[in-house]
């Protein structure tokens, strides 16, 4: 028996060993690092596409993120620095894997379904590890990562493990997670789900809102890895 273990664990060791490197849902490489060894800003936004969101809304969130990828190539540093993830759920779908800003190109959101926000965000944090191990494994630095939650409803599915992940993950400065409701959000349950305070959008301003997110990651982009970064106050988009 102790044979047959030995040789398992071999096995199981040269499998992992000689594993080759893919890029899997991201679209960098070791090649890409190569050439742009910066740090690297990683952030998921976590888009709710479900039916409530049909209409104007999704139209407006589609603008938006348009605005974010032309906001952030203007800026160089951050164009290579920030890299960019959407995770859309009504179902749960990975649209694109992580990106530098200067190669962004958002999909157009199309809306359907219910609002699995657990599975979302966990599958959020999954991708996120992913993508900490491969800049460890290439010597990338990076910067904590962000979570961006834009809904307009409450989960429909399991919540509180992906709740408690975040708070987890929070309390150890792993990550920055940040909730945005949309008109009709369940804001109590944001707050469950979120250590910062949940912040309502006014009306369909997501183009301001996707601004004030370019302008903070801009910020952070020029910062140290591991520094604290004072954001600019969420004003012309947040409803008080």
């Amino acid at each position: 028996m102790d044979g047959m273990a030995t040789r398992q664990r071999d096995k199981t060791m040269n499998d992992f060993e000689q594993k080759p490197y893919t890029a899997s849902s991201f679209t960098d490489d070791a090649g890409l690092f190569a050439d742009n060894p910066d740090p690297r800003c990683p952030v998921v936004l976590l888009l709710d596409r479900s039916g409530s969101m049909s209409g104007e809304p999704l139209r407006q969130l589609n603008v938006g993120l348009k605005r974010l990828r032309d906001e952030l190539q203007q800026d160089p540093l951050a164009a290579r620095r920030v890299e960019l993830s959407i995770v859309s759920f009504g179902p749960v779908t990975t649209d694109i894997g992580f990106i530098t800003a200067d190669r962004f190109d958002p999909p157009e959101l199309a809306a359907g379904g219910d609002t699995p926000m657990g599975r979302a965000i966990e599958t959020a944090l999954n991708l996120l590890t992913r993508r900490k191990e491969e800049y460890r494994e290439h010597g990338i630095a990076y910067y904590r990562p962000w979570v961006f939650l834009i809904t307009d409803g409450a989960p429909t599915d399991p919540w509180q493990n992906a709740a408690q992940r975040v708070r987890t993950e929070e309390e150890a400065k792993r990550i920055a997670f940040f909730a945005i409701g949309v008109q009709g959000a369940d804001m109590a349950r944001l707050a469950e789900i979120a250590v910062r305070a949940p912040i309502k959008l006014d009306g369909l301003k997501f183009g301001e809102l996707f601004v004030w997110l370019s302008q903070s990651l801009a910020a952070v982009s020029q910062s140290q890895p591991g520094t604290n970064v004072a954001l600019p106050r969420p004003s012309g988009w947040a409803s008080v």
